[in-house]
């Protein structure tokens, strides 16, 4: 199948210009398609040229990333200020009315999640790759979210690998350093790096369009008594998924309207999981980060557990919701699993 037909609009909602993706005729069935962290619309150009050209796409790139403008993020709203800025694109750029099936990519997940809670009206149903825990990233340790420390400790904007962010922000191309961008998405991104194919340079341009800076990527952090020395601040947006600012556990489960939700993930991924080289008290516990106070204080954060744990509650409060797992896949199910992925996604359409 060829790739849909795509152009890049702008759209000046919410007081910030915004660069969205758009395919697809305007009043065909609509599917709204929100990117995760260090990524950007362009992340899922891949996935068009599975889907059929009937449908309406529409893909922002979220504030600070791409070619949207680099907007400050405030953290204490968790997600909240991604939520609104694609909540008022939806009347600008899908029919009249128009309630969209909502596909979202990792950190995009908590941004879907939000927009469920905060405009139900939008959301026809939702297809979650990978997801953040409706208790957020990092500092919890049980299914229902309990915080390891009563500061965060350990989440945030501190938790970023500095060598990681300075090559961000140098837009490195160069793929031999573990900490390059390249590299990065190579063995964190997917299972295999083989699945990235020839959209590789394309996929890597939306990790290196990530604006750096304290009200972006990763944002503030605070000093702490507590391991690892580290809490999430105010601003940024590795602040806006730490435990404190996002934990939409309940808020999800409360929502009077329940669409249906599909959850995909892959069983190597390497960001969101029980065992995630991003928690810092799973790397504590294989020793990589010195000085760990051990798994009774610290333990590594259930991530999947506590999504399956939430969406059994929603599902007992008048929802529903399938779990997909696909064997050897890793962090990005579209790119690694694309006809099983779309498969998934046509579901979904009425």
């Amino acid at each position: 199948m060829c790739a849909m037909e795509h152009q890049q609009v702008r759209v000046h909602a919410r007081g910030i210009d915004q660069n969205v993706l758009v395919a697809g005729p305007a009043d065909g069935p609509p599917v709204l398609l929100i990117h995760g962290n260090c990524s950007s619309a362009d992340f899922w150009r891949p996935l068009l040229r599975h889907l059929p050209p009937n449908l309406r796409i529409v893909a922002p790139d979220l504030r600070g990333y791409g070619a949207t403008e680099a907007a400050p993020v405030d953290a204490t709203r968790g997600l909240g200020d991604f939520a609104d800025d694609v909540a008022a694109l939806i009347p600008e750029l899908f029919a009249p009315d128009a309630k969209p099936l909502v596909v979202a990519h990792s950190m995009g997940c908590g941004v879907a999640m939000r927009l469920l809670v905060d405009h139900p009206d939008r959301v026809a149903a939702m297809l979650l790759e990978a997801p953040l825990s409706p208790y957020g990233f990092g500092g919890t340790k049980d299914l229902v979210g309990t915080p390891t420390t009563d500061d965060f400790a350990g989440t945030g904007a501190g938790t970023a690998n500095p060598d990681f962010v300075a090559r961000l922000a140098a837009k490195d191309r160069e793929g031999d350093a573990p900490t390059s961008p390249r590299n990065v998405m190579r063995t964190a991104y997917v299972a295999d790096p083989a699945s990235l194919g020839a959209d590789e340079e394309l996929l890597l341009d939306t990790v290196l369009s990530t604006v750096i800076g304290d009200d972006n990527y990763p944002g503030t952090s605070n000093a702490s008594p507590n391991w690892p020395g580290v809490a999430p601040g105010d601003r940024g947006v590795l602040n806006t998924m730490a435990p404190n600012h996002f934990r939409i556990a309940d808020e999800l489960v409360a929502v009077a309207s329940k669409p249906h939700i599909t959850w995909v993930r892959g069983d190597q991924d390497a960001i969101v999981s029980d065992t995630s080289l991003f928690d810092l008290s799973y790397l504590g516990s294989l020793g990589v980060v010195p000085g760990w106070p051990g798994a009774e204080v610290s333990p590594p954060q259930p991530m999947v557990g506590q999504t399956r744990a939430v969406l059994d509650r929603y599902t007992e409060n008048g929802g529903s919701y399938r779990e997909v797992v696909y064997a050897g896949c890793g962090h990005s199910p579209h790119l690694e699993r694309p006809a099983e992925f779309v498969a998934e996604l046509l579901e979904l359409l009425p």
